[in-house]
Parts: C-alpha cells; sequence; structure tokens
C-alpha cells in the first residue's frame, strides 16, 4: 500500500489568545495552505484585538524541549520563527536547531505589534542580527521594524529601498521588507534577494482596521509554500497574494473592538499528500 505524507511547518512563535496573530495565526495559515502545522511557544502575551497587556516568558529549557520533541518526530518542510524577545531564548532556539539537518527557515523579526506595541527588548536585536540572520532563508520585517533594524526613519518607498540595503549588511541571505503602512494608495513590498537584486510587490491598499496578524499570516505562508516545494521567490510571491486576499475577504468582519484579524480560511485547501519513496 502506498504511504503519504503531509507538507510540514513547524512555527516557533509565541500566542495570541484571541486568535488573529502569533501561534493561531501560523496554525490557521498553514492549514489553509493544505500543509500540516506543528509549533513550539516561545511566550505568552497577553492580548486581544487592542493591544497587548502583558508579556509572560517561557522558560528556555521549555522551548528546547519543544523543539526537540518535534524534531526528533515530524521533521518539518520549513520552519517559521516569530517573536523571540530575549537574548536567551534567541540563543536556545539557534543552538537546539544546530542540532539537526538544516531546515529552511523563514524569520519574521516581531518587534512591533500591529497597535504600536513594542514587543521585544532592545539588547535582544543585537543576538537576532548576530545569530537567527545568517540562520534564516529570509526575514520579512515591516516599515517599523526595518527601521528599527535601519537604524533611520521608514516612511517612504525610497526608504525601504535604502533600509534593505543597510539591512542586508547585517548578515541576512534575503530581505522582504513589507509596505503595508504606507500612506499611498498602492503600497509596495519589496523583496531583496541573495544577488542584491530588489523586486516589488504592489497592490491597492485596502481601507481596514483588520489587520491584526499579518505579519505572523504572511511569513507563515511564505514557510507553508516554501513547505509545498516553491522556490524563494514564487514563495514570497504567492504568500503576497494570499496575505492580500485574507485581508480583503476579513474586511468586512467585526471581531473584537480593536484591530481584527483577517479571514485566513477565505479558501482553504485539502490537506496536501505527497506520496512517499
Amino acid at each position: 500500500m502506498k504511504k503519504y505524507k503531509y507538507p510540514s511547518v513547524l512555527t516557533i512563535a509565541g500566542f495570541d489568545g484571541s486568535g488573529g496573530a502569533g501561534i493561531q495565526a501560523d496554525i490557521k495559515t498553514a492549514s489553509a495552505l493544505g500543509c500540516f502545522s506543528t509549533s513550539v511557544l516561545t511566550a505568552l502575551p497577553v492580548q486581544n484585538t487592542q493591544g497587548v497587556r502583558k508579556i509572560y516568558s517561557i522558560p528556555v529549557e521549555a522551548v528546547a524541549d519543544q523543539i526537540k520533541a518535534i524534531l526528533d518526530d515530524i521533521v518539518p518542510d520549513a520552519i517559521k520563527i516569530g517573536m523571540v524577545h530575549t537574548p536567551q531564548l534567541v540563543e536556545t532556539i539557534v543552538s537546539t536547531l544546530a542540532q539537526y539537518e538544516r531546515i529552511p527557515i523563514v524569520f519574521d523579526p516581531v518587534m512591533v505589534a500591529t497597535s504600536g506595541h513594542h514587543l521585544i527588548e532592545e539588547e535582544t536585536i543585537t543576538a537576532i542580527t548576530e545569530m537567527l540572520f545568517p540562520l534564516a532563508d529570509v526575514i520579512t520585517p515591516n516599515m517599523d521594524e526595518a527601521a528599527i533594524l535601519a537604524d533611520m526613519k521608514v516612511e517612504t518607498l525610497e526608504d525601504l529601498y535604502t533600509a534593505g540595503r543597510k539591512i542586508k549588511k547585517l548578515g541576512c541571505k534575503t530581505i522582504l521588507l513589507k509596505g503595508g503602512h504606507q500612506t499611498t494608495s498602492a503600497i509596495t513590498s519589496l523583496f531583496y534577494d541573495e544577488y542584491e537584486n530588489f523586486h516589488s510587490f504592489e497592490t491597492v491598499k485596502l481601507n481596514t482596521n483588520n489587520t491584526h496578524g499579518s505579519g505572523c499570516t504572511l511569513s507563515s505562508a511564505i514557510a507553508a509554500y516554501i513547505a509545498q516545494g516553491k522556490n524563494l521567490y514564487d514563495a514570497v510571491s504567492l504568500g503576497q497574494g494570499y496575505i492580500y486576499q485574507a485581508i480583503e475577504n476579513g474586511m468586512d468582519i467585526q471581531t473584537g473592538l480593536g484591530n481584527g484579524p483577517l479571514n485566513h480560511f477565505f479558501n482553504p485547501q485539502k490537506l496536501i499528500k505527497n506520496e512517499m519513496v
């Protein structure tokens, strides 16, 4: 009898009890795109659509144990890393993953929530750039995060180009600079590839506050497409299309009193079955 396996995505990220961001968004996204999702919890933010109230840390030993438990059993085809808010957590994730065979990594450097709340300790930025950036196949900062990483104001498309070049020097392989915070009628995101080339993705700006978890969702979508076997550029391009439709199809929904979530399941796919050889 033939045997099959699902394309698998591991998310290493924080919690969101309101269901729109973090691990919850990651699991929904991978599932909607036909992938099997496993998860490792890095932090317990207490939050809802209106903002983050408090962040409880998860012991780094527990994070390492979770990673090992998954990688010893269900080897993912791609890994998405989200909220890592302490240097010790960065070091733990990197050292634990180093014990296993190399797996493609999408790193969303979560620093600022949709509500504007800062989610990362200052001293963690150095740890991220020195240890996680070289490990990741692509990082996906938004404009606020790009400003922190490039140490400059990032308000325009031209700023994004400049920030991308500065961030690339920190040791990144590739960067997707997300332009969702632009105030123009059309927004442009930039993919800065390993050959120092920029590729632009332009979409109409959607007039909605329902964008809670959009960064988590996009990075997870890219990881899901990588898990399906797509090359990095195609995964980024398809991820852009998915996030746009998820936002567009959730614009008319009221969930909570703040920035509402996306519609991750606007067109859910059945779990993909790949024949084992």
